[in-house]
């Protein structure tokens, strides 16, 4: 067998990477693509290995001829390759791939090494590589039968989104017999050439084979394998994420942006698994088409919406595009002092003068305090402002309301200015009872500033939801004067608007989630080498006892089960090995659970034997 491998495309999209260099020359965390795919089938032991050449063709030649590669390597050259696509690189091999089976390859491609031995392996003679097609997916894609085979190769306009789980993306590797190349594909290539069809992509013949005859090629379908086809500088920056030794460490740098790997399963960051119901999305998705199209309301109006859910007076209340947006603008109302309990959100220190905060650090293993804590405290300076998130987080500490309306009646006494934010507190066993988001309670406590983030409670992080409250107009006022009039979009505007209708089913949801919370926790204690935080929020913090560290852990659990986690080591307030875990679906929750069991047992294992060996 040998192996084909097109080389021959600029990569515009790649802008200043591809300037002076093949596409296949750019690098994935200091490894080019084309030395990562030679080595790959070096490994495989062929008889050949030939590259179509194009575009800084001399250069990508002497490259490769640097390199230690076993397997024979000839290069062809496509001198056309600005006027011509990959099928006219391929016709140019059509004297090599009569002699041999073939495995053919895009070179901008990163895959594992697994991959090809899937293809290598299956004894079927003509093979494509494919996968579950994803929404971020661009390229040729495929129907499969019950049995593999190709049905059909589907055109961008052709397909039909509400039939996404029936197709299947091509990887762009291919397995080739000799006698298909000589018998069904080269007919009707050499007819496209003739017909000056020489821009086209060479899955094209492929289309034709599958209209006029039963298609011959079957599919080998991927499952977890990694592999990403690198397009644009986006797509570098992902394929960089998912091949990197410290996956987690880039993974963790995203902040998000998670669908674009749909495998992982993300325990990092926090929202309700429970809401929205699905009538809820269903009613979202028949108005989509309206709202992408029209303009969202202003400021007033949407303040208006937010304030009928909570009863609270326009006046008192303004919606943000998430809570980040208004944590943003309320900080630049604080000039003085603040105080700040650590461990904490950061969003809240990162936006202050770090001079002038007057850091709180718990004394005690559960990182708990009370608000008597916080007033016996505080009273010693002299602080414009006290943030507290309740419930915590990471911690999870809660302070109940009771206590929360005594520590504002202190802090309204002391001319401090109470910011709690409390997007959490849906989640504690009182649940909404506990919220401080009441027009009687911002009224009382003028110095009471509240802030809610709609994408934790209520499980749209997407929609970049959030709301402010305070009896304080002036506060109000400056802050929506010091954001955009159209600082939520259409969506989020139609989402608060409709989500009255929906509060039984919110409570549902709580409800469902406290069950699978207690469920959870009683779970994680029986783990070895962890301790359990006691908390009142949609997560859990927790402490490794040994034998591992908490990046250590983070690492393994990403690598071996895609699974991504908070690692809170080197988080300011914290000394120690602590982590923190979201609260998912029980389906979910016990594949994280057996992961932790099966790393920690396999850590533990593995430092025993060795200090006995080392002994």
């Amino acid at each position: 067998m040998q192996a084909l491998i097109l080389a021959a495309g600029m990569g515009k999209r790649l802008k200043d990477l591809t300037r002076d260099s093949a596409k296949c020359m750019v690098k994935v965390n200091g490894k080019t693509l084309i030395e990562r795919m030679l080595l790959q089938l070096d490994a495989l032991k062929l008889k050949e290995i030939i590259i179509v050449v194009g575009y800084q063709g001399e250069k990508l030649i002497s490259y490769i001829n640097s390199l230690n590669i076993q397997t024979p390597v000839s290069f062809i050259k496509n001198d056309a390759y600005s006027k011509t696509n990959n099928i006219y690189s391929l016709y140019l091999a059509k004297d090599y791939l009569v002699k041999d089976d073939t495995l053919l390859l895009e070179s901008d491609l990163i895959f594992s090494d697994e991959i090809l031995k899937r293809i290598i392996n299956n004894p079927y003679p003509d093979l494509a590589l494919v996968a579950k097609y994803e929404s971020w997916m661009d390229g040729t894609v495929v129907t499969l039968d019950s049995q593999n085979n190709i049905c059909s190769f589907v055109e961008k306009c052709e397909m039909d989104y509400n039939k996404l789980d029936q197709y299947y993306k091509t990887v762009n590797i291919y397995k080739f017999s000799k006698e298909f190349f000589k018998s069904c594909y080269f007919p009707f290539l050499k007819a496209y050439i003739d017909s000056q069809c020489c821009n086209e992509y060479y899955e094209q013949v492929l289309k034709v084979l599958s209209f006029i005859k039963k298609s011959p090629i079957k599919a080998e379908v991927l499952e977890d394998e990694p592999w990403y086809e690198i397009d644009d500088l986006q797509d570098l920056d992902i394929a960089e994420s998912i091949f990197s030794e410290k996956s987690f460490e880039k993974m963790k740098k995203r902040y998000g942006g998670y669908w674009r790997y749909p495998k992982l399963i993300d325990f990092c960051y926090l929202v309700n698994p429970f809401y929205p119901p699905g009538k809820m999305i269903e009613e979202m998705k028949a108005n989509f088409e309206q709202l992408i199209c029209n303009y969202p309301s202003g400021m007033e109006v949407n303040s208006l919406i937010a304030g009928k859910y909570y009863g609270i007076k326009k006046e008192h209340i303004c919606p943000g595009n998430g809570a980040a947006e208004l944590i943003s603008s309320l900080m630049k109302t604080v000039k003085g002092h603040v105080g700040v309990i650590f461990p904490t959100f950061e969003e809240y220190p990162n936006r202050l003068n770090q001079n002038y905060i007057v850091p709180y650090y718990p004394r005690n293993k559960n990182f708990a305090y009370t608000a008597q804590d916080l007033m016996d405290y505080y009273r010693k300076f002299n602080i414009e402002a006290l943030i507290l998130i309740n419930p915590d987080n990471p911690s999870g500490n809660f302070i109940e309301k009771t206590e929360l309306l005594r520590l504002a009646a202190w802090a309204e006494q002391k001319g401090i200015r109470l910011i709690v934010d409390e997007s959490f507190v849906d989640f504690t066993d009182a649940g909404e009872a506990q919220s401080l988001l009441s027009e009687e309670i911002l009224q009382k406590y003028k110095n009471l500033a509240v802030v809610k983030s709609i994408s934790k409670s209520f499980g749209v992080p997407g929609l970049r939801l959030g709301i402010i409250a305070s009896g304080d107009e002036a506060l109000i006022d400056f802050i929506k004067r010091d954001l955009p009039i159209w600082n939520i979009n259409s969506l989020a505007e139609f989402y608060l608007q409709i989500s009255e209708k929906y509060k039984k089913d919110y409570q549902l949801a709580l409800e469902k989630f406290k069950l699978i919370r207690k469920e959870f926790t009683e779970q994680l204690k029986k783990l070895p080498h962890l301790r359990v935080i006691p908390g009142q929020a949609n997560f859990v913090m927790c402490e490794l006892m040994g034998p591992c560290s908490a990046e250590e852990l983070s690492e393994s659990l990403l690598n071996e089960y895609n699974i991504l986690i908070k690692d809170l080591s080197g988080k300011k307030g914290i000394d120690g090995q602590y982590i923190r875990l979201s609260i998912k679906t029980r389906e979910e929750n016990d594949l994280l659970l057996k992961s932790l069991h099966r790393i920690l047992n396999q850590v533990s294992r593995s430092k025993t034997v060795n200090l006995h060996f080392t002994a």
